[in-house]
């Protein structure tokens, strides 16, 4: 087919006969001869149905070039058209409906140069179209599902139609489409909201307009995208993530732009790649490897980028270069085989007259006539001045000499630092350099150039000597200040220090802002029953982030973490401990730590437990004028206070009545048979009060004398074991007992003679000097399990006034004396069983025996056969002229011992305890030396002066 264009004219020739046949239509003469090519470039101001109606197989209707002014409804009529253009007309609008009848068959349409301002949505409903052109419009606003319907449509052009806004979704339903043209408009930003929906786009032309950002996830819905041209706007930085999800993209387009920071990592995978006309030199001159990660890289376009340095860095990783382009570079040095890891290189642009010919490059031409790149390098010397304008080509080898320096070389680095938010930084780098060209300096963060920093430069002349001769250098020195950092501040700082012959870039010196930890949450004091959850709070900000970490005690041993009974979540602000019990008592320190410093707090924990029995109260069986001792274990917390009765009456407490251990013991010497019955313990807190009972019954004395063979008096009752062979086994239990008493109270003894300092003072006060032995565990600390108790004399239920309640001071109890300096009996831990008879139990110097038996305060009846019971031998032959160290505070249990020694079960016969069980290592000791040992015990009061140790004494405490 043929067109012929007349002015109103229109030849039509019929498909079959193509004999000529003319027909009228308005004024438009029309003939055609299918199928059907129907071009126009006369003056149509309108587009009526009728006059089409008659072409029904018509495929191609080209109306350019008219006068059309808008296209309205119906304005074609069922037509198989398939190409639509109405370019280069007046159409200003398109009522909806408009290309109704056309959305069967049509595939391209055209409506470039035309007066468009507004695109109605959703009016292009052809599902078959495949390529749209609105280019050369006023459209400056494209609203979402502006093109919902046109699944088919593989491009879309939109040039030059100053489009300053796409609203998001306004692409939505372009499913299919690969090609979007937007070059030449005022778009300002690429984000992912007008992009939603574009999965199969391969190309995006968005050169010429005005974007001077790319949010981090513009190309989420674009992951096929293949070529992408940004080259003419106003981009400035590339991110990492200005190209992240692009892993298919195998050109990229940034010319002609701002950019003057290249992030690592920010370009992967491509195959061409053009940074034209940017501001990238120091990428070229400082990065090490700023295109590594473009293995697959095959042609790099960097000409007139101000590049003035190459360094062998600077293109490692291209393998796959074949073409690059450093034309229009003032290059002035090219460090040695910067381009021989180009091993796949075919054409290499460069041209230069600045070049510093000097022995660094006299590799250069040697390597450009060996590679046949002369065609297309340029380069000419600029210093020395004698071979100022020559080309390298021309300069032989023995020429490029290096006689001085002129490019600045760095002498001093910058320094990395660490401050405290708010405090004053300092940044030092100097450079030397033997030209008296100008010489510019600046700093950079993070690789962009700090402009309104305070910077001090300062520079002073030295001689240098060198194998020519001396040489003047002028050396620079640039600080940078910066006051009241702050988190901000934080990066890396470089200093560059230029003149007319290159750049000098420093090392990078990080700083790092940190500041003290601060408490947002402290621990509280908790006062919690045992068996519950204890909870504490600790949380704490800082620069870094602090790290919370928790102590017990000052220490890191936690029962409960032994146990598995505590939690804490790393990423939680509390710490739990469930099923709390009465060892989990204690100080517990929450400390906050980062590299600024530490800080701590602390919480103390009390866990409340009604009162309870250890060990169940025992009854006792003694003979007449024998010590009888009745124990009662208690447990509790806060501690419980303490108080006997007998017969279910008040206690009448008399000089043989003694109490110990915070009343736990009850201790009557030189028992009568008006001492038994029913006694009943009776302990309270403030959460309750719990009961005990225990008999003691007091024998009749038989023969003393029967009873003492060998002069062993521990345990036994004269003359028992000539009734009863019984009883001498239940003599040899208790005495083996009380050895094994006796020798872990030696061992105690030498622990803490040798922990102690020799001129340490005679006192029994817990001090900071205090050395616990390295056994010792840590529920005996000072916050351990064990509850303070309150000095002085506590009034019993009874009428007492001389129930004692002993202190005890960080877990070590201390014993009270009496009015004549005498110490009496406590000890306040598990060795309580042992009070009568453990040398730990008291603090005082000479013989235990002593002690027990009471012989001079307490004179026996003289008509009493058991005369010689009360002879009480000194456990050593000396008295010692050492103080005690104190008993420790025990845990609350431990295996059971073999009680038997403290009184056998009311079932069996009674056995007494002796007065002083611990006679027995030294039986053969003189009697008479005894008794005088027993009068030093009394006649000296507990607390006189100290002197110096025998060597040859034993010590006691």
């Amino acid at each position: 087919s043929y067109l012929r264009m007349r002015s109103y004219i229109f030849k039509v020739l019929e498909k079959q006969s193509c004999k000529a046949s003319s027909s009228l239509v308005g004024e438009v003469l029309v003939e055609v001869c299918p199928p059907c090519v129907f071009r126009a470039n006369n003056r149509i101001a309108g587009i009526f149905p009728e006059q089409l109606q008659p072409f029904l197989a018509l495929e191609t209707l080209d109306l350019s070039n008219n006068a059309i002014a808008d296209v309205r409804a119906a304005s074609f009529p069922a037509l198989p058209l398939k190409n639509l253009f109405l370019n280069n007309n007046r159409i200003s609008s398109l009522e909806t409906g408009c290309f109704t009848n056309l959305s069967s068959s049509l595939q391209v349409l055209r409506l470039n140069r035309n007066r468009l301002s507004t695109i109605p949505a959703k009016i292009f409903q052809l599902p078959n179209l495949q390529h749209l052109e609105l280019s050369r419009n006023r459209v400056r606003r494209v609203e979402g599902l502006t093109f919902h319907g046109l699944h088919a449509l593989r491009s879309l052009r939109m040039q030059r139609n100053g489009l300053s806004r796409l609203m998001d979704g306004a692409l939505w339903g372009l499913s299919n489409m690969e090609v979007l043209q937007l070059d030449y408009n005022n778009l300002t930003e690429v984000n992912k909201g007008w992009l939603y929906g574009l999965l199969t786009l391969q190309q995006l032309h968005l050169s010429h307009n005005a974007i001077s950002r790319i949010q981090p996830d513009a190309w989420e819905f674009c992951q096929k995208l293949a070529e992408l041209n940004l080259s003419s706007n106003h981009l400035s930085r590339l991110e990492e993530s200005s190209f992240s999800g692009l892993s298919l993209l195998q050109e990229l387009h940034v010319g002609n732009n701002r950019v003057s920071f290249i992030a690592d990592g920010a370009f992967r995978g491509l195959s061409n790649l053009d940074l034209q006309k940017n501001e990238i030199s120091w990428t070229i001159e400082d990065m090490n490897g700023p295109f590594s990660a473009l293995e697959k890289l095959k042609r790099l376009f960097l000409q007139g980028n101000q590049i003035r340095s190459v360094t062998k860095e600077s293109f490692s990783g291209l393998d796959a270069l074949q073409h690059l382009d450093l034309s229009n570079n003032a290059i002035m040095s090219v460090q040695a085989n910067a381009f021989s890891q180009i091993r796949n290189l075919q054409e290499l642009r460069l041209n230069t007259s600045s070049l510093l010919c000097d022995c660094q490059l006299k590799w250069l031409p040697v390597w450009v006539a060996e590679q046949t790149f002369l065609p297309s390098v340029n380069a000419s010397c600029a210093h020395p001045q004698m071979l100022k304008g020559r080309s390298v080509f021309a300069v032989s080898q023995d020429e490029f000499v290096c006689d001085d320096f002129p490019k600045p070389q760095i002498t001093v680095q910058p320094e990395t630092q660490s401050a405290l938010k708010g405090s004053n930084v300092t940044f030092i780098c100097s450079a030397a350099s033997s030209s008296d060209s100008p010489m510019t300096f600046s700093w950079k963060k993070d690789n962009e150039v700090l402009n309104k920093a305070e910077i001090h430069n300062q520079a002073h002349l030295r001689i240098q000597a060198g194998a020519g001769g001396d040489t003047e250098v002028t050396e620079y020195t640039t600080t940078l200040q910066l006051h009241t950092v702050d988190f901000s501040s934080e990066g890396k700082y470089q200093c560059v220090i230029s003149n007319h012959f290159g750049s000098s870039y420093s090392t990078k010196a990080r700083l790092t802002v940190n500041m003290l930890p601060s408490f947002t949450k402290t621990p509280m004091d908790l006062s919690i029953r045992a068996g519950a959850v204890a909870r504490l709070e600790c949380a704490a900000v800082g620069h870094p982030s602090p790290q919370i970490a928790w102590q017990k005690d000052g220490g890191t041993d936690f029962p409960a973490a032994r146990e598995r009974r505590m939690h804490v979540m790393p990423e939680d602000d509390e710490f739990f401990m469930v099923n709390v019990k009465t060892e989990d008592i204690g100080v517990y320190s929450c400390t906050a730590q980062n590299t600024a410093g530490a800080i701590s707090a602390n919480a103390t924990l009390t866990v409340l437990e009604t009162p309870l029995f250890l060990r169940p109260l025992v009854d006792r069986t003694v003979a007449k004028g024998e010590t009888a001792v009745l124990q009662c274990i208690a447990g509790g917390s806060p501690a419980p206070r303490l108080n006997w009765t007998k017969d279910d009456s008040p206690l009448v407490v008399t000089e043989r009545h003694f109490f110990a251990a915070a009343n736990q013991l009850l201790i009557i010497v030189d028992t009568t048979e008006a001492d038994a019955g029913k006694y009943t313990c009776e302990m309270s807190n403030t959460l309750g009060t719990e009961r005990g009972n225990a008999r003691l019954a007091v024998l009749p004395n038989p023969n003393c004398e029967s009873g003492v063979q060998g002069g062993i008096r521990i345990g036994m009752v004269a003359g028992a074991g000539s009734d009863d062979d019984g009883w001498t086994t239940v003599g040899i239990v208790i005495i083996a007992v009380v050895c094994c008493v006796v020798g872990t109270s030696l061992v105690w003894v030498v622990i803490i003679y040798h922990t102690r300092r020799r001129n340490e003072d005679c006192s029994v006060t817990n001090t900071d000097e205090t050395n616990l032995p390295a056994d010792i565990p840590s529920y005996l600390s000072s916050q351990g399990t064990l509850a303070d108790r309150q000095d002085g004399y506590m009034p019993s239920e009874s009428g007492s006034s001389h129930q004692y309640m002993a202190s005890s001071v960080s877990g070590f109890y201390l014993q009270p004396k009496d009015m004549n300096g005498l110490c009496q009996l406590d000890t306040g831990s598990e060795a309580d069983l042992e009070a009568a008879i453990d040398p730990l139990l008291c603090h005082y110097q000479g013989p235990m025996g002593s002690l027990l038996c009471r012989d001079r305060m307490y004179p026996s009846d003289p008509s009493d056969d058991f005369t010689d019971c009360l002879r009480c031998p000194p456990v050593w032959s000396h008295a010692s002229d050492l103080c005690g160290a104190g008993t420790f505070g025990k845990a609350p249990w431990r295996p059971p011992h073999d009680l038997t020694a403290f009184g056998p079960p009311p079932t069996q016969n009674g056995i007494s305890l002796h007065e002083n069980p611990y006679t027995a290592p030294d039986a053969n000791t003189d009697p008479e030396e005894d008794d005088e040992a027993d009068d030093a015990v009394y006649e000296r009061p507990f607390d006189s002066g100290r002197t110096e140790p025998t060597p040859q004494r034993r010590t006691s405490t």
